[in-house]
C-alpha cells in the first residue's frame, strides 16, 4: 500500500512538470469546456450570467488503485477574462480503481465567496467552502435552492473507467502562468 501511494505521488510529481499547459493553451481549453457545458446543460449558461467568478478546470485527470490522485490546471473567469490561474490536487485513499478525464466548473454566485476563494493560499473543496454539485442525466435540475448556493459546480464530460462526480478534498492552488 504504502509503495502504491509512493507510486502515485512520483507520477502526479512528474507529470505536473511535463505536462504544465502555457496560458494560452490553458485558455483554448477553458473556452471549449465552457462551451461544451453551455451546449450540454443550458443551465449553467443562464447562472454563468449571474456567477461573480467562475473558476474552470477542463481534463482533470484522476487515476487510482487503492490510493489515487487528481491533477488539473485551469482559470478563474471574472466578467469573462482569466484573472489568475489554478491547478486542482487531490489524493484519496479506498475502494477505487481505474482512471478518467473530466471537466469541472465552480461558479461563485456571491462576492463574498469569490473573495474567500481568491484570497486563500490553498482552497479545499468540502473545508473552505461548501459546493452544490449539480448532477447531469439523473433528472435533476437547477432549484431555486442550488441557485441560492454560493458556489456551484459541475462535473461533466466523465472519460475513462471511473464513476466520480465529487470535488470533495479537491485542492485549488494558485500558479503563476
Amino acid at each position: 500500500m504504502f509503495r502504491q501511494m509512493l507510486i502515485i505521488a512520483f507520477a502526479l510529481t512528474v507529470s505536473q512538470g511535463t505536462i504544465a499547459a502555457s496560458s494560452q493553451e490553458i485558455d483554448a481549453r477553458v473556452r471549449s469546456a465552457l462551451q461544451t457545458l453551455y451546449e450540454t446543460f443550458p443551465a449553467g449558461k443562464e447562472l454563468s450570467q449571474s456567477a461573480k467568478g467562475i473558476l474552470v478546470f477542463p481534463g482533470i485527470i484522476k487515476a487510482g488503485f487503492g490510493v489515487g490522485g487528481e491533477y488539473g490546471e485551469g482559470a478563474l473567469l471574472v466578467n469573462g477574462s482569466a484573472v489568475q490561474y489554478y491547478k486542482l490536487t487531490a489524493l484519496s485513499v479506498g475502494f477505487q480503481v481505474g482512471g478518467q478525464a473530466k471537466n469541472e466548473v465552480l461558479m461563485f454566485m456571491t462576492e463574498s465567496a469569490l473573495q474567500q476563494f481568491r484570497a486563500s493560499e490553498g482552497w479545499e473543496a468540502g473545508v473552505d467552502g461548501s459546493v452544490a454539485i449539480v448532477e447531469f442525466g439523473v433528472g435533476k435540475d437547477i432549484t431555486t435552492n442550488n441557485a441560492r448556493d454560493p458556489i456551484i459546480g459541475f462535473v461533466y464530460g466523465n472519460k475513462g473507467l471511473m464513476y466520480d462526480l465529487s470535488i470533495e478534498g479537491s485542492k485549488f492552488w494558485k500558479t503563476d502562468k
